[in-house]
């Protein structure tokens, strides 16, 4: 060996795919030994080697021995890379004999089968949260407690010696479950994996001083069987959405996040949520009516329209039910929907979904101020029934500490003192032509996203925000009697998130309905339904739209109104 000559040319030898011939020399002295040890090695520097003065310059093409610094550097490095080997083999030995073993005590376990004993008393099917002391009863070390049979998915695990506690949940509670002799020896019990569904059996027990688990018990198995086993190593759950994961991947994994503490009880704050709105409705005397998703006309305008193809004609989903629900009026009363509502926005701020959850009411014989209160009314009766659940009450408390019930009246703060409070607070309207410098608000511009947010966090309470100038508002929207140059309109906004709900008074006489229609340029025609309830008995009435998404994202302290329904839509992202 120490004969043959190894190359190495550090400019352009590539220590990856090197053989040491000088064609195809190596980059390192140390990979050179590392691949060729004891071998003579020459070295050079082909395009950046110094050239003695007055020498050609072709001589740094010349191979010559290392100098004896650069080979006592490399020797060093090479015994590094040889110790650090030589632990890895030690290693990579013990961890195989660690995985033969296991898998002998795994083979083993394949031999263990669990058999119930039918001599002991028959299982109650209960919830994990059922707490029923006519059912259920707590044992004690002196007495046994109700034998129960549960249902649910691995939450949490953890293996001792003899004992492996597992949490499981199923939706309802979380449950502390204690394996032990027997139960532990199963090929089952050794290789279970989070999210495994089983079948458990046994005592449901007092905790013992000082333990916690959930409900203060937990459930002493007799028998237990897998259900459903879930897929570990690499695609293990908790490999698939970890905390530090991006929002693509998290989305991309919906179906699985879903599973989370946080996600899920948003939905449960979620389902909390629109129960009380429909009893805070069912309060009111408000009825509920389910419009139809598929229109022809619009409410807000087309440029927000989603269009399809329906049966040869053209046809929109809709983006508010508001004109049906007036429809409503005269034979139904009060009327609210909990549907859809769908907005072609092309926009990925963190309050924006292409498809939302829309709480819209319409109220008969009104005033404005009749209006504002009723809207007051509800938003503060749902939040007090939702808290009212000490379960949805944790959650709140879990994901947003800071939430408390909002004190009432809210405040009232008219759009031209919003201008002026903008403008002594120096921020300023940022929403200009490309090009153009932000400017101090004037009256007339529609208030920026941003521009709203940072006066509702800065005041940090609900505003019921009112009177905006009629130019930037909907055709239907009546003009204030007092002040022809805005309209009996409302915006709610909430801190952190901003604007929750719009709503406005309509314009009831059917003249006046007319010319606003001529006025934005609307074809009046397909309308004939809805002009007609201003021919037929018309009346003073208004309405108002609430996002749900919006609503929770306050309550629940979320940054994104994506976090805040099952499978969030918008711009660009319609799967899972």
């Amino acid at each position: 060996m120490a004969d043959q000559h190894i190359y190495i040319d550090e400019d352009v030898g590539k220590d990856e795919t090197a053989n040491g011939t000088q064609d195809v020399p190596y980059k390192t002295l140390l990979q050179a030994m590392i691949q060729h040890p004891g071998a003579s090695y020459q070295t050079r520097k082909s395009e950046t080697g110094t050239v003695e003065e007055g020498a050609d310059p072709s001589s740094r093409l010349e191979w010559k021995a290392p100098t004896k610094s650069a080979m006592k550097k490399a020797n060093n490095l090479y015994e590094a890379h040889k110790k650090k080997q030589a632990k890895a083999g030690d290693l990579a030995l013990r961890e195989k004999a660690e995985a033969d073993k296991r898998q002998a005590v795994l083979e083993e376990a394949k031999k263990v089968i669990l058999e119930e004993d039918k001599s002991l008393p028959a299982p109650v099917r209960i919830k994990l949260d059922e707490t029923d002391p006519s059912k259920i009863t707590l044992g004690t070390k002196d007495s046994p407690g109700t034998r129960i049979r549960v249902l649910g998915r691995v939450h949490h695990l953890r293996s001792q010696k003899d004992v492996t506690f597992v949490t499981l949940k199923d939706g309802y509670g979380l449950m502390q479950c204690v394996f032990t002799g027997k139960l532990t020896k199963t090929y089952a019990a050794m290789t279970l994996t989070l999210e495994t569904s089983l079948e458990i059996r046994g005592q449901l027990m007092s905790l013992p001083a000082g333990a916690h688990a959930p409900l203060n018990r937990e459930l002493h198995a007799d028998f237990f069987s897998v259900i459903g086993a879930a897929v570990g190593d690499k695609d293990a759950i908790t490999n698939k959405v970890t905390q530090d994961a991006d929002n693509q991947t998290l989305l991309d994994n919906r179906h699985l996040v879903l599973r989370g503490e946080n996600a899920s009880q948003i939905m449960k704050v979620r389902a909390a949520v629109l129960r009380a709105f429909r009893k805070a409705y069912e309060e009111t005397r408000t009825l509920e009516v389910t419009p139809p998703a598929f229109v022809q006309t619009s409410v807000e305008g087309g440029a927000t329209l989603f269009s399809l193809n329906y049966y040869g004609q053209t046809a929109y989903l809709t983006q508010s039910s508001q004109l049906y629900l007036e429809t409503c009026l005269p034979s139904m009363g009060d009327v609210f929907c909990i549907s859809p509502s769908f907005r072609a926005e092309k926009s990925l701020t963190r309050r924006h979904l292409s498809e939302y959850t829309h709480i819209e009411g319409e109220l008969d014989f009104i005033t404005f101020e009749d209006l504002l209160v009723h809207i007051e009314t509800v938003i503060t009766r749902v939040i007090d029934i939702t808290l009212d659940d000490p379960i949805i009450a944790g959650y709140i408390k879990a994901l947003n500490p800071k939430f408390e019930r909002p004190k009432t009246p809210f405040k009232r703060l008219r759009y031209s003192d919003a201008i002026e409070w903008l403008n002594e607070h120096n921020i300023l309207n940022e929403d200009v032509e490309e090009g153009e410098q932000p400017r101090p608000h004037v009256f007339g511009d529609d208030i920026a996203e941003a521009a709203e947010r940072k006066m509702t966090d800065i005041l940090n309470v609900p505003i019921l925000l009112t009177h905006f100038p009629h130019e930037i508002k909907s055709f239907y929207m009546p003009r204030d009697p007092e002040d022809n140059r805005v309209t009996e309109s409302v915006d709610v906004l909430m801190p952190g998130v901003g604007e929750i709900v719009g709503g406005s008074m309509r314009i009831h006489d059917y003249e006046e309905l007319m010319a606003a229609f001529k006025r934005h340029g609307i074809p009046t025609e397909s309308y004939y339904w809805y002009t007609d309830q201003r021919r037929y008995g018309t009346s003073p009435h208004g309405g108002y739209g609430l996002g749900v998404e919006r609503f929770l994202a306050w309550m629940c302290g979320r940054f994104t109104v994506r976090e805040c329904c099952l499978y969030p839509r918008f711009m660009g992202r319609a799967t899972p």
